[in-house]
């Protein structure tokens, strides 16, 4: 929770894990990230399945993840893949990810709550301090004209073209955005309008 200040009501999810997964008892010190960079040290002052209540004792600040790397992923057919590219994508530092809506798109609706949890559960299990940005799905032509000039741009595309591998061309502490396609690809159109982009 971004509101999270290290004092108070762990959540009754959170309750019920930190005293009957975790096995937290009074007095254990929880480390408790808000997302946004903050880690609480918290104490338990009481240790109850619905309601673990905390005193904080320290708080530690991350600094913004730079440079800010951005994917824009096409949705797969087969949700469990996104979710899967989910929790990778949180386990390596990515900050954003949009799904874009393409030309050959096989879903075009998502359960963002479901998704906010998966990303929630691997910002957890890989110790990041800094929950992924993760925005409404959007048509690919709209994202285009959302980005900014000060990134870098790459469009991961299977069309027949000079191809250059990222680890070539990409410029190290600059802001990336990386496209990446449904499973039958980007359109012809699409790669034109990002390349115009």
């Amino acid at each position: 929770d971004a509101d999270f200040t290290g004092n108070g009501l762990l959540t009754e999810d959170e309750s019920r894990h930190a005293i009957s997964v975790m096995r937290h008892k009074e007095n254990d010190i929880l480390s408790i990230t808000n997302g946004n960079g903050l880690l609480f040290e918290s104490r338990i002052l009481k240790a109850q399945k619905k309601k673990c209540e905390l005193e904080l004792v320290n708080v530690h600040q991350s600094a913004r993840p730079y440079p800010w790397l951005h994917m824009a992923v096409a949705p797969t057919k087969n949700i469990d893949r996104y979710e899967w590219f989910l929790e990778k994508a949180t386990e390596l530092g990515i900050q954003e990810i949009t799904p874009i809506i393409c030309d050959h798109s096989e879903r075009d609706k998502l359960r963002l709550d479901r998704l906010q949890k998966v990303l929630i559960a691997a910002m957890k299990q890989s110790l990041k301090y800094w929950l992924p940005v993760m925005n409404e799905p959007i048509l690919l032509e709209d994202f285009l004209e959302t980005t900014t000039n000060s990134t870098q741009k790459f469009i991961l595309h299977c069309h027949a073209s000079p191809k250059k591998h990222l680890f070539n061309i990409t410029v190290q502490h600059q802001d990336s955005i990386v496209l990446i396609g449904p499973e039958g690809d980007f359109s012809i159109k699409e790669i034109q309008l990002a390349k115009a982009n």
